[in-house]
């Protein structure tokens, strides 16, 4: 009886580390795919236009040239 208890015990702190991993891994890829582009001219080194990706956690974000995110992928363009 007291291996049976010990085993469910194991299972049960099992099955929950693999949820906050599972949602750490989540949290960490939809981040990472919701980071802005900004698309920067080549000619004059300026703000052409801000593409905003949406997240399930965050929402989707209305950057511009104007108001420009701390973070984002640099794209050039001509």
């Amino acid at each position: 009886m007291y291996k049976l208890n010990k085993r469910a015990n194991n299972m049960i702190k099992n099955i929950a580390l693999a949820g906050v991993f599972g949602a750490a891994v989540f949290s960490l890829l939809d981040y990472a795919t919701s980071i802005p582009s900004v698309k920067m001219s080549y000619a004059t080194n300026t703000c052409v236009e801000v593409e905003n990706y949406p997240s399930a956690m965050f929402g989707t974000t209305n950057y511009s040239c104007e108001s420009m995110p701390t973070k984002f992928n640099h794209v050039w363009v001509k």
